[in-house]
Protein backbone atom coordinates (compact mmCIF):
# COMPACT_ATOMS: atom_id res chain seq x y z
CA UNK A 1 0.00 0.00 0.00
CA UNK A 2 1.57 3.28 -1.08
CA UNK A 3 2.16 6.03 1.42
CA UNK A 4 0.73 9.46 0.57
CA UNK A 5 2.87 12.34 1.80
CA UNK A 6 0.87 15.19 3.32
CA UNK A 7 1.70 18.83 2.69
CA UNK A 8 4.47 20.00 5.01
CA UNK A 9 5.64 16.47 5.79
CA UNK A 10 9.36 15.97 5.31
CA UNK A 11 11.47 12.85 5.41
CA UNK A 12 14.34 12.79 7.90
CA UNK A 13 17.51 12.72 5.74
CA UNK A 14 19.48 10.88 8.41
CA UNK A 15 17.12 7.93 8.72
CA UNK A 16 14.90 5.63 6.71
CA UNK A 17 12.12 5.59 9.27
CA UNK A 18 9.34 5.91 6.71
CA UNK A 19 10.71 2.93 4.80
CA UNK A 20 11.14 1.01 8.03
CA UNK A 21 7.72 1.75 9.54
CA UNK A 22 6.29 -1.34 7.89
CA UNK A 23 9.05 -3.53 9.27
CA UNK A 24 8.67 -2.02 12.74
CA UNK A 25 4.94 -2.58 12.66
CA UNK A 26 5.48 -6.17 11.56
CA UNK A 27 7.85 -6.72 14.48
CA UNK A 28 5.36 -5.12 16.86
CA UNK A 29 2.64 -7.49 15.67
CA UNK A 30 4.60 -10.47 16.98
CA UNK A 31 2.77 -11.83 19.98
CA UNK A 32 4.39 -12.95 23.20
CA UNK A 33 4.09 -16.58 22.11
CA UNK A 34 5.72 -15.70 18.79
CA UNK A 35 8.67 -14.23 20.65
CA UNK A 36 8.93 -17.32 22.81
CA UNK A 37 8.84 -19.56 19.74
CA UNK A 38 11.56 -17.45 18.10
CA UNK A 39 13.66 -17.66 21.27
CA UNK A 40 13.17 -21.44 21.43
CA UNK A 41 14.29 -21.76 17.82
CA UNK A 42 17.45 -19.74 18.41
CA UNK A 43 18.28 -21.64 21.60
CA UNK A 44 17.87 -24.99 19.83
CA UNK A 45 20.26 -23.91 17.07
CA UNK A 46 22.76 -22.62 19.65
CA UNK A 47 22.55 -25.88 21.60
CA UNK A 48 23.02 -27.96 18.45
CA UNK A 49 26.01 -25.85 17.38
CA UNK A 50 27.50 -26.13 20.85
CA UNK A 51 27.07 -29.89 20.68
CA UNK A 52 28.93 -30.04 17.37
CA UNK A 53 31.69 -27.85 18.80
CA UNK A 54 31.90 -30.14 21.82
CA UNK A 55 32.31 -33.23 19.63
CA UNK A 56 34.96 -31.57 17.47
CA UNK A 57 36.89 -30.46 20.55
CA UNK A 58 36.62 -33.92 22.11
CA UNK A 59 38.31 -35.41 19.04
CA UNK A 60 41.40 -33.39 19.99
CA UNK A 61 40.99 -33.72 23.75
CA UNK A 62 44.57 -34.86 24.35
CA UNK A 63 46.02 -31.74 22.73
CA UNK A 64 43.42 -29.57 24.41
CA UNK A 65 44.20 -31.15 27.78
CA UNK A 66 47.92 -30.46 27.37
CA UNK A 67 47.23 -26.90 26.19
CA UNK A 68 45.24 -26.08 29.33
CA UNK A 69 47.29 -28.05 31.87
CA UNK A 70 50.70 -26.77 30.74
CA UNK A 71 50.44 -23.33 32.41
CA UNK A 72 48.95 -24.95 35.52
CA UNK A 73 51.85 -27.35 35.96
CA UNK A 74 54.42 -24.55 35.75
CA UNK A 75 53.21 -23.07 39.04
CA UNK A 76 53.48 -26.33 40.97
CA UNK A 77 56.48 -27.10 43.20
CA UNK A 78 59.23 -29.24 41.60
CA UNK A 79 57.86 -32.75 41.19
CA UNK A 80 54.37 -31.63 42.22
CA UNK A 81 51.22 -32.81 40.51
CA UNK A 82 47.57 -31.92 40.64
CA UNK A 83 45.21 -34.38 42.25
CA UNK A 84 41.66 -35.61 42.18
CA UNK A 85 39.82 -37.47 44.92
CA UNK A 86 36.55 -38.47 43.24
CA UNK A 87 36.50 -41.50 40.90
CA UNK A 88 34.87 -39.61 38.01
CA UNK A 89 36.54 -36.26 38.59
CA UNK A 90 39.30 -36.67 35.98
CA UNK A 91 36.91 -37.96 33.31
CA UNK A 92 34.45 -35.11 33.95
CA UNK A 93 37.37 -32.71 33.55
CA UNK A 94 37.84 -33.97 29.97
CA UNK A 95 34.17 -33.32 29.27
CA UNK A 96 34.30 -29.83 30.75
CA UNK A 97 37.38 -28.94 28.72
CA UNK A 98 35.68 -30.08 25.52
CA UNK A 99 32.57 -28.11 26.45
CA UNK A 100 34.59 -24.96 27.10
CA UNK A 101 36.35 -25.34 23.76
CA UNK A 102 32.97 -25.96 22.14
CA UNK A 103 31.73 -22.60 23.45
CA UNK A 104 34.71 -20.85 21.86
CA UNK A 105 34.28 -22.70 18.56
CA UNK A 106 30.55 -22.03 18.36
CA UNK A 107 30.80 -18.35 19.37
CA UNK A 108 30.23 -17.01 15.81
CA UNK A 109 27.04 -19.05 15.37
CA UNK A 110 25.78 -18.11 18.84
CA UNK A 111 26.36 -14.42 18.06
CA UNK A 112 24.59 -14.88 14.72
CA UNK A 113 21.55 -16.39 16.42
CA UNK A 114 21.54 -13.59 18.97
CA UNK A 115 21.54 -11.10 16.11
CA UNK A 116 18.67 -12.89 14.34
CA UNK A 117 16.65 -12.79 17.56
CA UNK A 118 16.97 -9.02 18.00
CA UNK A 119 16.97 -8.15 14.28
CA UNK A 120 13.13 -7.87 13.94
CA UNK A 121 13.23 -4.89 16.30
CA UNK A 122 15.85 -3.06 14.25
CA UNK A 123 15.55 -0.75 11.27
CA UNK A 124 16.86 -1.89 7.90
CA UNK A 125 19.93 0.37 8.07
CA UNK A 126 20.76 -1.15 11.48
CA UNK A 127 20.39 -4.70 10.15
CA UNK A 128 23.37 -4.03 7.88
CA UNK A 129 25.60 -4.31 10.94
CA UNK A 130 25.12 -8.09 11.17
CA UNK A 131 28.51 -9.01 9.69
CA UNK A 132 30.48 -6.46 11.78
CA UNK A 133 28.65 -7.66 14.89
CA UNK A 134 29.55 -11.30 14.30
CA UNK A 135 33.15 -10.62 13.23
CA UNK A 136 33.93 -8.13 15.99
CA UNK A 137 32.18 -10.17 18.66
CA UNK A 138 33.97 -13.38 17.70
CA UNK A 139 37.41 -11.77 17.35
CA UNK A 140 37.22 -9.92 20.65
CA UNK A 141 35.85 -12.98 22.46
CA UNK A 142 38.82 -15.05 21.28
CA UNK A 143 41.19 -12.21 22.18
CA UNK A 144 39.76 -12.13 25.70
CA UNK A 145 40.09 -15.89 26.04
CA UNK A 146 43.72 -15.79 24.86
CA UNK A 147 44.50 -12.91 27.21
CA UNK A 148 43.15 -14.92 30.12
CA UNK A 149 44.98 -18.10 29.13
CA UNK A 150 48.40 -16.63 28.41
CA UNK A 151 48.59 -13.73 30.87
CA UNK A 152 45.81 -13.25 33.39
CA UNK A 153 45.31 -16.80 34.64
CA UNK A 154 49.03 -17.74 34.81
CA UNK A 155 49.69 -14.60 36.87
CA UNK A 156 46.79 -15.36 39.23
CA UNK A 157 47.74 -19.03 39.43
CA UNK A 158 51.37 -18.22 40.23
CA UNK A 159 50.25 -15.84 42.97
CA UNK A 160 47.99 -18.45 44.54
CA UNK A 161 50.81 -21.01 44.40
CA UNK A 162 53.30 -18.65 46.03
CA UNK A 163 52.05 -19.38 49.54
CA UNK A 164 53.74 -22.78 49.76
CA UNK A 165 55.98 -23.09 52.82
CA UNK A 166 57.84 -25.81 54.69
CA UNK A 167 54.55 -26.65 56.39
CA UNK A 168 52.10 -26.15 53.53
CA UNK A 169 52.45 -27.65 50.04
CA UNK A 170 50.45 -26.46 47.06
CA UNK A 171 48.59 -29.52 45.71
CA UNK A 172 45.41 -28.21 44.05
CA UNK A 173 42.49 -30.35 42.99
CA UNK A 174 41.67 -30.33 39.31
CA UNK A 175 37.93 -29.57 39.62
CA UNK A 176 38.12 -26.20 41.44
CA UNK A 177 41.23 -25.30 39.44
CA UNK A 178 39.49 -25.75 36.10
CA UNK A 179 36.41 -24.00 37.45
CA UNK A 180 38.54 -20.93 38.20
CA UNK A 181 40.23 -21.20 34.79
CA UNK A 182 36.95 -21.41 32.85
CA UNK A 183 35.29 -18.57 34.79
CA UNK A 184 38.23 -16.26 34.13
CA UNK A 185 38.40 -17.24 30.46
CA UNK A 186 34.70 -16.74 29.79
CA UNK A 187 34.67 -13.59 31.92
CA UNK A 188 37.47 -12.02 29.91
CA UNK A 189 35.74 -13.08 26.69
CA UNK A 190 32.67 -11.12 27.77
CA UNK A 191 34.70 -8.14 29.03
CA UNK A 192 36.41 -7.91 25.65
CA UNK A 193 33.00 -7.33 24.03
CA UNK A 194 33.11 -3.70 25.18
CA UNK A 195 34.38 -2.32 21.82
CA UNK A 196 31.72 -4.32 19.96
CA UNK A 197 28.97 -2.94 22.18
CA UNK A 198 30.22 0.63 21.87
CA UNK A 199 30.50 0.28 18.09
CA UNK A 200 26.78 -0.42 17.72
CA UNK A 201 25.70 2.09 20.34
CA UNK A 202 27.75 4.73 18.51
CA UNK A 203 26.32 3.76 15.11
CA UNK A 204 22.83 4.11 16.56
CA UNK A 205 23.67 7.49 18.05
CA UNK A 206 23.21 6.35 21.66
CA UNK A 207 26.77 7.13 22.78
CA UNK A 208 29.45 9.47 21.49
CA UNK A 209 33.20 9.70 21.89
CA UNK A 210 32.71 13.00 23.72
CA UNK A 211 30.40 11.34 26.24
CA UNK A 212 32.80 8.43 26.85
CA UNK A 213 35.78 10.75 27.23
CA UNK A 214 33.91 13.09 29.55
CA UNK A 215 33.01 10.20 31.85
CA UNK A 216 36.40 8.49 31.68
CA UNK A 217 37.24 9.01 35.37
CA UNK A 218 33.92 7.53 36.45
CA UNK A 219 34.42 4.60 34.09
CA UNK A 220 37.84 3.88 35.60
CA UNK A 221 36.34 3.93 39.09
CA UNK A 222 33.61 1.48 38.05
CA UNK A 223 36.16 -0.72 36.31
CA UNK A 224 38.29 -1.04 39.44
CA UNK A 225 35.19 -1.73 41.54
CA UNK A 226 34.18 -4.47 39.10
CA UNK A 227 37.72 -5.86 39.10
CA UNK A 228 37.67 -5.96 42.92
CA UNK A 229 34.43 -7.95 42.79
CA UNK A 230 35.48 -10.53 40.19
CA UNK A 231 39.14 -10.88 41.20
CA UNK A 232 39.62 -14.28 42.88
CA UNK A 233 42.37 -12.89 45.12
CA UNK A 234 42.47 -9.77 47.25
CA UNK A 235 45.87 -8.43 46.25
CA UNK A 236 46.21 -5.14 44.41
CA UNK A 237 48.43 -6.54 41.66
CA UNK A 238 45.90 -9.12 40.49
CA UNK A 239 43.10 -6.58 40.72
CA UNK A 240 45.11 -4.18 38.58
CA UNK A 241 45.78 -6.95 36.07
CA UNK A 242 42.03 -7.49 35.83
CA UNK A 243 41.29 -3.78 35.49
CA UNK A 244 44.09 -2.85 33.06
CA UNK A 245 42.60 -4.54 29.96
CA UNK A 246 39.20 -3.02 30.74
CA UNK A 247 40.71 0.46 30.84
CA UNK A 248 42.51 -0.20 27.54
CA UNK A 249 39.29 -1.49 26.00
CA UNK A 250 37.45 1.62 27.21
CA UNK A 251 40.06 3.84 25.53
CA UNK A 252 39.74 1.74 22.37
CA UNK A 253 35.98 2.17 22.58
CA UNK A 254 36.40 5.95 22.63
CA UNK A 255 38.39 5.76 19.39
CA UNK A 256 35.78 3.44 17.85
CA UNK A 257 32.96 5.79 18.84
CA UNK A 258 34.86 8.74 17.35
CA UNK A 259 35.48 6.93 14.04
CA UNK A 260 32.16 5.14 13.57
CA UNK A 261 29.80 7.36 15.56
CA UNK A 262 26.85 8.95 13.83
CA UNK A 263 27.83 12.36 12.48
CA UNK A 264 25.41 15.17 13.20
CA UNK A 265 24.35 17.23 10.22
CA UNK A 266 25.23 20.93 10.58
CA UNK A 267 22.30 23.15 11.40
CA UNK A 268 21.19 25.59 8.77
CA UNK A 269 19.54 28.89 9.44
CA UNK A 270 15.81 29.29 8.93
Amino acid sequence: MALISLPGAEKDPDSDRWADDGEEAAGARMSFLDHLEELRKRLVICAATLGVGFLVAFLFIDRLYAFIMRPLAKALPPGGKMQYTEPTEAFVLYLKMALLAGVVLSAPVILWQLWLFVAPGLYSKEKRFAVPFIVMGSVFFVMGALFSHYLLFPWTWAFLASFSTDWVVFQPKIEPTFSLYSKMLLGMGLVFQMPTLVFFLAKMGLVTARFLLKNFKYAVLLIFILAAVITPTGDMLTQTLFAAPMVVLYLLSIIIAWIFGRKRAPRTGA
